[in-house]
Protein backbone atom coordinates (compact mmCIF):
# COMPACT_ATOMS: atom_id res chain seq x y z
CA UNK A 1 0.00 0.00 0.00
CA UNK A 2 1.53 3.33 -0.99
CA UNK A 3 2.59 5.28 2.05
CA UNK A 4 0.83 8.49 1.00
CA UNK A 5 -2.53 6.69 0.81
CA UNK A 6 -1.97 4.96 4.15
CA UNK A 7 -0.90 8.17 5.87
CA UNK A 8 -3.74 10.18 4.38
CA UNK A 9 -6.41 7.70 5.37
CA UNK A 10 -4.93 7.32 8.85
CA UNK A 11 -4.96 11.10 9.28
CA UNK A 12 -8.61 11.37 8.22
CA UNK A 13 -9.92 8.50 10.34
CA UNK A 14 -7.57 8.65 13.31
CA UNK A 15 -6.98 4.89 12.88
CA UNK A 16 -3.49 3.43 12.46
CA UNK A 17 -3.20 1.63 9.12
CA UNK A 18 0.55 1.14 9.38
CA UNK A 19 0.36 -2.62 9.94
CA UNK A 20 -3.05 -3.32 8.42
CA UNK A 21 -2.00 -3.97 4.81
CA UNK A 22 0.71 -6.54 4.14
CA UNK A 23 2.51 -7.24 0.88
CA UNK A 24 -0.37 -9.46 -0.30
CA UNK A 25 -2.58 -6.39 -0.65
CA UNK A 26 -2.28 -5.03 -4.19
CA UNK A 27 -3.33 -1.52 -5.15
CA UNK A 28 -6.77 -2.53 -6.45
CA UNK A 29 -7.66 -4.54 -3.34
CA UNK A 30 -6.45 -1.76 -1.04
CA UNK A 31 -8.34 0.98 -2.84
CA UNK A 32 -11.47 -1.19 -2.89
CA UNK A 33 -11.36 -1.60 0.88
CA UNK A 34 -10.65 2.08 1.49
CA UNK A 35 -13.53 3.05 -0.81
CA UNK A 36 -15.91 0.78 1.05
CA UNK A 37 -14.82 2.16 4.41
CA UNK A 38 -15.24 5.66 3.02
CA UNK A 39 -18.86 4.88 2.15
CA UNK A 40 -19.39 3.47 5.65
CA UNK A 41 -17.89 6.65 7.08
CA UNK A 42 -20.24 8.87 5.07
CA UNK A 43 -23.20 6.73 6.07
CA UNK A 44 -22.15 7.13 9.71
CA UNK A 45 -22.06 10.90 9.35
CA UNK A 46 -25.73 10.86 8.36
CA UNK A 47 -26.95 9.11 11.51
CA UNK A 48 -24.38 9.71 14.26
CA UNK A 49 -26.22 12.82 15.44
CA UNK A 50 -29.16 10.62 16.50
CA UNK A 51 -27.04 8.78 19.10
CA UNK A 52 -26.90 9.80 22.74
CA UNK A 53 -23.11 10.03 22.57
CA UNK A 54 -20.47 9.31 19.94
CA UNK A 55 -16.74 9.86 19.51
CA UNK A 56 -14.19 9.52 16.75
CA UNK A 57 -14.73 7.43 13.64
CA UNK A 58 -18.23 5.99 13.21
CA UNK A 59 -18.61 3.41 10.43
CA UNK A 60 -22.01 2.03 9.39
CA UNK A 61 -22.29 -0.77 6.84
CA UNK A 62 -24.95 -1.51 4.25
CA UNK A 63 -28.47 -2.38 5.42
CA UNK A 64 -27.80 -1.69 9.11
CA UNK A 65 -30.93 -1.21 11.25
CA UNK A 66 -30.61 1.02 14.31
CA UNK A 67 -33.67 1.70 16.46
CA UNK A 68 -34.01 4.18 19.35
CA UNK A 69 -30.47 5.51 18.85
CA UNK A 70 -31.03 8.07 21.59
CA UNK A 71 -30.45 5.24 24.10
CA UNK A 72 -27.07 4.30 22.59
CA UNK A 73 -23.60 5.63 23.47
CA UNK A 74 -20.55 4.69 21.43
CA UNK A 75 -16.84 5.35 21.89
CA UNK A 76 -14.14 5.93 19.29
CA UNK A 77 -13.92 3.87 16.10
CA UNK A 78 -17.28 2.11 16.32
CA UNK A 79 -18.15 -0.24 13.43
CA UNK A 80 -21.57 -1.71 12.67
CA UNK A 81 -21.12 -4.15 9.79
CA UNK A 82 -23.58 -4.96 7.01
CA UNK A 83 -27.19 -5.84 7.91
CA UNK A 84 -26.77 -5.95 11.69
CA UNK A 85 -29.67 -4.84 13.92
CA UNK A 86 -29.19 -2.73 17.06
CA UNK A 87 -32.23 -1.87 19.16
CA UNK A 88 -31.36 0.79 21.76
CA UNK A 89 -34.57 0.99 23.80
CA UNK A 90 -33.64 -0.17 27.31
CA UNK A 91 -33.56 0.96 30.93
CA UNK A 92 -29.79 1.43 31.12
CA UNK A 93 -29.20 1.89 27.41
CA UNK A 94 -26.50 0.36 25.24
CA UNK A 95 -22.93 1.48 25.95
CA UNK A 96 -20.10 0.59 23.57
CA UNK A 97 -16.47 1.41 24.40
CA UNK A 98 -13.69 2.31 21.98
CA UNK A 99 -12.91 0.10 18.97
CA UNK A 100 -16.06 -2.03 19.22
CA UNK A 101 -17.32 -3.95 16.18
CA UNK A 102 -20.81 -5.39 15.74
CA UNK A 103 -20.59 -8.10 13.07
CA UNK A 104 -22.71 -8.57 9.98
CA UNK A 105 -26.27 -9.82 10.63
CA UNK A 106 -25.77 -9.71 14.41
CA UNK A 107 -28.83 -8.77 16.50
CA UNK A 108 -28.76 -6.78 19.75
CA UNK A 109 -32.26 -6.73 21.20
CA UNK A 110 -33.06 -5.64 24.77
CA UNK A 111 -36.75 -5.04 24.13
CA UNK A 112 -39.47 -6.77 22.12
CA UNK A 113 -39.95 -5.06 18.78
CA UNK A 114 -43.73 -5.13 19.25
CA UNK A 115 -43.93 -3.31 22.58
CA UNK A 116 -43.90 -4.45 26.21
CA UNK A 117 -41.60 -3.53 29.09
CA UNK A 118 -38.20 -2.19 28.13
CA UNK A 119 -35.26 -4.50 28.77
CA UNK A 120 -32.30 -3.59 30.97
CA UNK A 121 -29.41 -3.10 28.53
CA UNK A 122 -25.86 -3.84 27.47
CA UNK A 123 -22.32 -2.64 28.12
CA UNK A 124 -19.39 -3.61 25.87
CA UNK A 125 -15.80 -2.73 26.80
CA UNK A 126 -12.96 -1.40 24.67
CA UNK A 127 -11.55 -3.42 21.77
CA UNK A 128 -14.29 -6.07 21.94
CA UNK A 129 -16.39 -7.52 19.14
CA UNK A 130 -19.77 -9.15 18.65
CA UNK A 131 -19.45 -11.80 15.97
CA UNK A 132 -21.43 -12.07 12.74
CA UNK A 133 -24.90 -13.63 13.08
CA UNK A 134 -24.72 -13.44 16.89
CA UNK A 135 -27.76 -12.78 19.08
CA UNK A 136 -27.45 -10.63 22.20
CA UNK A 137 -30.71 -10.81 24.16
CA UNK A 138 -30.11 -8.11 26.74
CA UNK A 139 -33.58 -7.94 28.26
CA UNK A 140 -31.68 -8.53 31.49
CA UNK A 141 -28.30 -6.83 31.87
CA UNK A 142 -25.36 -8.08 29.82
CA UNK A 143 -21.86 -6.80 30.49
CA UNK A 144 -19.00 -7.69 28.14
CA UNK A 145 -15.50 -6.64 29.23
CA UNK A 146 -12.48 -5.32 27.38
CA UNK A 147 -10.65 -7.31 24.67
CA UNK A 148 -13.38 -9.93 24.32
CA UNK A 149 -13.37 -11.86 21.05
CA UNK A 150 -16.69 -13.27 19.92
CA UNK A 151 -16.87 -15.61 16.94
CA UNK A 152 -19.86 -16.00 14.59
CA UNK A 153 -23.26 -17.24 15.76
CA UNK A 154 -22.80 -16.79 19.50
CA UNK A 155 -26.05 -16.46 21.47
CA UNK A 156 -26.32 -14.76 24.87
CA UNK A 157 -29.57 -14.77 26.87
CA UNK A 158 -30.22 -12.83 30.07
CA UNK A 159 -33.77 -13.97 30.83
CA UNK A 160 -35.73 -17.20 31.20
CA UNK A 161 -39.35 -17.94 30.38
CA UNK A 162 -41.49 -18.94 33.37
CA UNK A 163 -43.19 -22.34 33.07
CA UNK A 164 -44.17 -23.51 36.59
CA UNK A 165 -47.94 -23.49 36.02
CA UNK A 166 -48.87 -26.42 33.78
CA UNK A 167 -52.47 -25.20 33.55
CA UNK A 168 -51.46 -21.89 32.01
CA UNK A 169 -49.78 -21.35 28.62
CA UNK A 170 -46.06 -20.72 29.03
CA UNK A 171 -46.24 -17.85 26.57
CA UNK A 172 -48.46 -16.02 29.05
CA UNK A 173 -46.43 -16.72 32.21
CA UNK A 174 -43.89 -13.99 31.58
CA UNK A 175 -40.13 -14.06 32.09
CA UNK A 176 -37.57 -13.78 34.86
CA UNK A 177 -34.84 -11.33 34.01
CA UNK A 178 -31.27 -11.98 35.08
CA UNK A 179 -27.80 -11.06 33.82
CA UNK A 180 -24.71 -12.29 31.98
CA UNK A 181 -21.20 -11.03 32.68
CA UNK A 182 -18.20 -11.81 30.48
CA UNK A 183 -15.01 -10.49 32.01
CA UNK A 184 -11.97 -9.10 30.17
CA UNK A 185 -9.83 -11.00 27.66
CA UNK A 186 -12.21 -13.88 26.88
CA UNK A 187 -12.65 -15.76 23.62
CA UNK A 188 -16.17 -17.03 22.91
CA UNK A 189 -15.90 -19.41 19.95
CA UNK A 190 -18.47 -20.03 17.24
CA UNK A 191 -21.99 -21.33 17.96
CA UNK A 192 -21.61 -21.05 21.72
CA UNK A 193 -24.68 -20.37 23.87
CA UNK A 194 -24.44 -18.49 27.16
CA UNK A 195 -27.50 -18.69 29.40
CA UNK A 196 -28.88 -16.28 31.99
CA UNK A 197 -27.28 -15.91 35.41
CA UNK A 198 -23.73 -16.78 34.26
CA UNK A 199 -20.42 -15.02 34.94
CA UNK A 200 -17.49 -16.04 32.72
CA UNK A 201 -14.19 -15.24 34.43
CA UNK A 202 -11.35 -13.24 32.97
CA UNK A 203 -9.18 -14.91 30.34
CA UNK A 204 -11.55 -17.80 29.66
CA UNK A 205 -11.81 -19.69 26.37
CA UNK A 206 -15.26 -21.06 25.51
CA UNK A 207 -14.88 -23.79 22.88
CA UNK A 208 -17.07 -23.85 19.78
CA UNK A 209 -20.58 -25.17 20.33
CA UNK A 210 -20.47 -24.92 24.13
CA UNK A 211 -23.61 -24.30 26.20
CA UNK A 212 -22.62 -22.36 29.31
CA UNK A 213 -25.09 -22.87 32.16
CA UNK A 214 -23.08 -21.91 35.26
CA UNK A 215 -20.27 -19.61 36.41
CA UNK A 216 -16.79 -20.17 35.02
CA UNK A 217 -13.62 -19.35 37.02
CA UNK A 218 -10.94 -17.14 35.45
CA UNK A 219 -8.50 -18.55 32.88
CA UNK A 220 -10.54 -21.68 32.21
CA UNK A 221 -10.95 -23.56 28.95
CA UNK A 222 -14.47 -24.97 28.79
CA UNK A 223 -16.33 -27.13 26.29
CA UNK A 224 -19.44 -29.25 25.88
CA UNK A 225 -23.17 -29.23 26.57
CA UNK A 226 -23.44 -28.38 29.35
CA UNK A 227 -19.99 -26.81 29.30
CA UNK A 228 -17.42 -28.08 31.76
CA UNK A 229 -13.85 -27.12 32.56
CA UNK A 230 -11.36 -29.18 30.56
CA UNK A 231 -8.25 -27.34 31.70
CA UNK A 232 -6.90 -24.12 33.13
CA UNK A 233 -4.74 -21.74 31.14
CA UNK A 234 -2.58 -21.24 34.24
CA UNK A 235 -2.26 -24.71 35.76
CA UNK A 236 -3.64 -28.14 34.94
CA UNK A 237 -6.69 -29.07 36.99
Amino acid sequence: MPSFIRKGFSRITGMDFGERFGKEWDMLSTLGLISRMGIWYLRGLLIRWTFSEHKGVFLIGKGVTIRQAGHIRVGKNFIAQDHCEINGLSQKGLVFGDKVTVGSYAIIRPTNLYGGEAGVGLKVGNNSSIGPYSYIGCSGYIEIGHNVMMSPRVSIYSENHNFADVDYPMIEQGVTRSYVKIEDDCWIAANSVILAGVTIGRGTVVAAGSVVTKDVPPYSVIAGNPARIIKSRKVDL
